[in-house]
């Protein structure tokens, strides 16, 4: 072989910006053979050195191991499946490391206790079964034992989170958050609350879908747009037309009793943890955000207590 084709370490480490220390240790591990050495002993490489140094060190930075870059470079692999299989193994590394990033931020914005963030990570780290029958057993609890014609297999599917394949950062962040949620007691027995209070409602005239909150809403909210003082006269006949049509949902007489059962389910409904399941769910199901609608609910219960309060005068 030609002089001019022999390079020391101290020649590749010039050509490639590797430290020789670098060099050494992978030509130690067999990635990047010496072709011979000279008179004084030391390694001599061939032309094609660099290029195979150059092949290692891409290989290295994109965190591929040293017993698959050997096979890489040996030829018993090809750079294409090497390539695939990393990309898989990052795909994975990046689905853990967006869940602690999550965990972390959920803990931190909380200022939580050791076992509030032991509870986080438990979460965080399910698997899709177990993520599966956790919502399950809460949305079990809520419609277990209610009657099958009220509708409740439809609203179950639209309260069921799918955290998809490769979730982005808000949707792993909202599913540690909303994953919590479903082991709040206090948040578990408001939807079973929820639930009970629909199928009462459906009970006196079955097959009507809309509830007492879309009915209300479809009222309430152009006067609430017009900025309508839900205690003032002029949220009489606002009020009367939601009742009106509660009324003929639940096949009962417009009277107070009517009223202060439509006061119960709109309270219920006003619950913060009701609208923040809600959004959470929209967020990790990729779905536009919903409405909000705690304005109209305010703006209904005040017009329902002040009229409850003065009939009871």
């Amino acid at each position: 072989m030609d002089d001019e084709t022999h390079y020391s370490i101290g020649d590749l480490a010039r050509r490639t910006g590797l430290p020789v220390r670098t060099i050494r240790f992978w030509s130690d591990r067999g990635l990047v053979p010496p072709t011979d050495r000279g008179p004084s002993g030391h390694r001599r490489y061939g032309a094609e050195a660099a290029n195979r140094l150059n092949l290692v060190r891409t290989l290295r930075e994109l965190g591929v191991d040293l017993p698959t870059v050997r096979r890489a470079v040996h030829r018993e692999i090809s750079l294409p499946e090497v390539a695939a299989a990393h990309a898989d193994a990052l795909a994975t590394q990046i689905r853990l490391l967006r869940l602690r990033r999550a965990v972390l931020t959920v803990i931190a914005r909380r200022d939580s206790t050791v076992a509030q963030a032991d509870l986080l990570h438990r979460l965080a780290g399910l698997a899709e079964a177990q993520r599966r029958r956790l919502v399950d057993d809460l949305l079990d609890a809520a419609f277990t034992g209610l009657p099958a014609d009220a509708g409740f297999g439809g609203i179950r599917r639209s309260l069921t989170p799918e955290l998809p394949d490769d979730p982005d950062d808000d949707q792993v962040e909202a599913w540690v958050e909303l994953a919590e949620l479903t082991l709040d007691p206090e948040f578990r027995a408001l939807l079973r609350r929820l639930a009970e209070q629909h199928a009462a409602d459906r009970a006196g005239t079955p097959g009507v879908r809309r509830d007492a909150v879309a009915m209300v809403r479809q009222q309430v909210g152009p006067a609430l747009a017009a900025g309508v003082d839900p205690t003032s006269p002029r949220a009489d006949p606002v009020l009367a037309a939601a009742t009106d049509r509660y009324a003929r949902l639940c096949g009962r007489p417009d009277d107070a009793d009517l009223r202060r059962r439509l006061l119960d389910r709109l309270e219920s409904a006003n619950d913060p943890r009701r609208e923040r399941y809600e959004h959470l769910l929209s967020v990790v199901n990729g779905w536009p955000p919903g409405e909000n609608l705690t304005p109209v609910l305010d703006w209904s219960i005040r017009a329902l207590r002040a009229r409850t309060r003065a009939a009871a005068d």
